[in-house]
């Protein structure tokens, strides 16, 4: 299987650097402030299709995500609603968890977060102090980026240092020996969550916990590290002149693999930007495998634009796999059967060609219209659709029957849970208690929160 790899700028073979075979997957994850997007969710399927193909072509992966639980916006957020930024943050992740799994994402082998490693990431920093790859000043430690050369430093952006310098920008508490030096570590302020280190109260800066949360997880060199390509500059760049500093090995990532964004409109889907449409939102008018079917009919490296018509179009084609797959065998059937090995090779090499999912869902309904053909002749179906349900399983698709329900009713649930939240602003809790009474019987979940009340289909 060949990846495009953002930093040679060209598509190589994956195989697994370790002796034990196993592919080791980092993907950078989501800052739990608020409800996640369908931006997160498209990141979370394109590796979740690449993880169950790399299985199922016999390579096992150990894929790990990180979660970025301490943060200026976490803080922030947190201050504003009155809560604990831990309690924020354990119910973001609590509902990022629900919303993968409600869309069939395997669960990553394991969920590192900042505020579980911050004794492995100070002794990361000092690390990088003895080697002279950084500084403390004031309370901070910043990283030498000149110390780790600038050709090396710019290679995955592909910019050249001089113009970065240029471009940068000097906040005026901070106390760098140069504008490009980035932060480490970071000085406490006063009503913010902090820990104890060599340079006195503190937290880690953005870009060293992904460094040390994956030298803690996968060891010194991992096989692919994935995210969006916002990512690329500065997250990704500052990562591996950290992790190459204070290993001395190279490379720290074989493959760097970045998915393009999901735009919304003309600009790309973001939380900060405020354009965004909810996991919660999209699930409540479609299905699982709807959504995820209009995720991947783009390739991976190509920006995709929400539509709910390419949705509408997307449920629609989750409905004739599902129908291919499970249709009835004709009640006298003739030979030759319908044959998926075709298909399969097809699927392979689409697959194996930088996870070309567009192709290799070409293949699936060429076989579907193969599988109708040969229904409507007589012919035996049943290898077809074994083939079917096994490569639509390979992409995550359930094939599972929609629970319409719930997505045809969703406006008027969500305007009974609006009903209900005024009810409770003007404290009439008894009326308030008789609408969530009567979804609950209905089959709908309403769960409060700090930032308003959420339904789902239980």
């Amino acid at each position: 299987m060949q990846i495009f790899d953002t930093l040679t700028n060209k598509k190589h073979e994956i195989i697994p650097l370790a002796a034990d075979g196993v592919l080791r997957l980092y993907v950078c994850g989501v800052t739990p402030y608020s409800e996640s997007h369908v931006g997160h969710a498209m990141q979370a399927i394109v590796f979740d299709v690449l993880r169950r193909y790399l299985d199922w072509r016999g390579i096992p992966v150990k894929h790990v995500q990180n979660f970025t639980d301490i943060d200026d916006k976490l803080i922030d957020r947190a201050q504003r609603l009155g809560i604990e930024m831990s309690e924020l943050a354990e119910q973001n992740i609590a509902d990022y968890h629900r919303q993968l799994k409600e869309l069939n994402v395997l669960p990553a082998h394991e969920y590192p977060r900042v505020t579980e490693l911050v004794p492995e990431i100070v002794r990361f920093i000092e690390g990088l102090i003895e080697k002279g790859f950084a500084y403390a000043s004031g309370g901070d430690v910043y990283y030498r980026v000149r110390e780790f050369g600038g050709a090396r430093y710019g290679a995955l952006s592909k910019r050249d240092i001089d113009d970065l310098v240029s471009g940068a920008r000097v906040d005026p508490t901070e106390l760098k020996d140069d504008p490009l030096d980035f932060a480490l570590w970071k000085a406490a302020k006063p009503g913010e969550p902090s820990w104890e280190s060599p340079w006195g109260q503190g937290r880690p800066g953005w870009h060293i916990e992904c460094s040390a949360m994956a030298l803690k997880t996968l060891g010194e060199q991992i096989d692919i590290h994935g995210g969006g390509a916002d990512l690329i500059f500065p997250h990704h760049t500052n990562e591996i002149a950290q992790s190459e500093a204070y290993t001395g090995k190279t490379p720290f990532a074989a493959t760097w693999m970045h998915n393009a964004h999901l735009q919304l409109g003309d600009e790309k889907m973001s939380k900060s930007l405020g354009n965004l449409v909810t996991i919660n939102q999209a699930l409540a008018t479609h299905s699982a495998d709807a959504l995820r079917l209009f995720l991947i009919t783009s390739h991976y490296r190509r920006p995709l634009k929400y539509a709910p018509e390419s949705l509408d179009a997307a449920k629609a084609g989750a409905e004739r796999l599902r129908e291919a797959a499970f249709a009835a065998q004709p009640e006298q059937m003739y030979t030759p059967p319908v044959d998926g090995e075709a298909t399969r090779e097809r699927f392979i090499a689409a697959m194996d060609d930088d996870l070309n999912t567009p192709q290799a869902l070409a293949a699936l309904f060429d076989l579907t219209r193969e599988i109708n053909r040969g229904r409507d002749r007589g012919r035996d179906i049943r290898p077809a659709q074994e083939t079917l349900r096994e490569l639509a399983g390979v992409l995550g698709l359930t094939l599972a029957q929609p629970q319409r329900g719930s997505q045809e009713a969703a406006p008027f649930i969500d305007l009974l849970v609006q009903l209900r939240s005024e009810l409770r602003a003007a404290k009439q809790w008894q009326l308030a208690d008789h609408v969530r009474d009567g979804l609950t019987s209905l089959g709908i979940e309403v769960k409060d929160g700090p930032e308003g009340s959420a339904w789902k289909q239980v």
